[in-house]
């Protein structure tokens, strides 16, 4: 069962396929990588690859299903907010606590559940248990998302987010601090944190990563912010706060382990744009913020 495919580019030619894999996938560490290869997982243009094997632009790499992680996917019905749906793909506004595709732990519930329920036909490119999905929001993080319902449309969304064309993504966080100017780029690697393999961090030689932000509102000890992606990294915007000082409000993993309200991490995916992948036509969608989110604003106002 395939879990993820992924394209070479010019940029590796020549690279070890365990070296590429390791630089654009970030959800595999280096022991379930070694996992992979042992298990004769992996295969690139449909044969089965060794670590050291050379890869050049154009390669399919295809990596499959661990044995312990096929599970059976349910259609379940999640009352989900559809912002936007056609034949191809479908824009989704995901509330904070959600977890987006089945995982170890979460095999109900998740937004790609949700998703079998209300649509005939999924992507599968990032497996079965991703179906649809072309990018992740954290569990605990609000807002919108864009799934795909074939696999044209979803390799070239994919290829969209990855090469930064004409796509936006738009995020309101509120973070503990007051931040003193307006504007601000943080252009700063993030990678595995080499002692604690849950998280992401600032690392020399990691990915590159960069993220916009201009200060929407300050309070006495906290400020509203909009953050723009440049990249798309692994809790990248939380990383990037939390490298800063100025970690996102609630975040228990990049900022205080102490929850100030029962609420996830104040971050939401406000404004997502794309390029349709069939009509070729931009499309930009903005959401609400959830009401949680409105009372600490109200909250801190006061």
């Amino acid at each position: 069962m395939l879990k993820i495919e992924l394209i070479v580019q010019d940029l590796f030619e020549e690279l070890r396929v365990d070296k590429y894999i390791a630089a654009n996938y970030d959800e595999v560490s280096r022991s379930e990588l070694k996992y992979y290869f042992d298990e004769e997982k992996i295969l690139v243009n449909g044969k089965l690859a060794k670590p050291s094997l050379k890869v050049f632009n154009g390669d399919i790499i295809n990596i499959l299903e661990r044995d312990d992680q096929i599970i059976d996917l349910e259609k379940e019905d999640l009352n989900l907010e559809i912002v936007y749906e056609d034949d191809d793909v479908i824009v989704v506004n995901k509330p904070t606590g959600m977890v987006v595709h089945p995982a170890p732990g979460h095999h109900h519930g998740t937004l790609v559940n949700g998703l079998l329920f209300h649509c005939n036909t999924l992507s599968n490119v990032g497996g079965d248990s991703r179906a649809g999905i072309v990018h992740r929001i954290d569990k605990d993080t609000s807002g919108l998302l864009v799934a795909c319902k074939n696999n044209k449309a979803h390799r070239n969304l994919a290829e969209q987010f990855k090469n930064k064309e004409n796509t936006t993504r738009k995020y309101y966080a509120i973070v503990n601090g007051n931040i003193g100017h307006n504007l601000g780029k943080i252009n700063a690697p993030i990678g595995r944190d080499p002692s604690n393999r849950q998280k992401m961090a600032v690392v020399e030689g990691g990915k590159e990563s960069v993220t916009h932000f201009k200060v929407l509102e300050r309070f006495k000890d906290h400020t509203l912010i909009e953050c723009t992606l440049e990249t798309g990294r692994t809790h990248q915007i939380r990383v990037h706060m939390s490298y800063i000082k100025f970690p996102v409000l609630n975040d228990p993993l990049y900022g205080s382990k102490k929850q100030t309200t029962p609420f996830g991490q104040y971050l939401h995916a406000k404004t997502l744009g794309f390029v349709h992948p069939v009509t070729g036509k931009y499309m930009e969608f903005d959401s609400e913020l959830p009401d949680e989110f409105k009372e600490m604003l109200e909250t801190l106002r006061k």
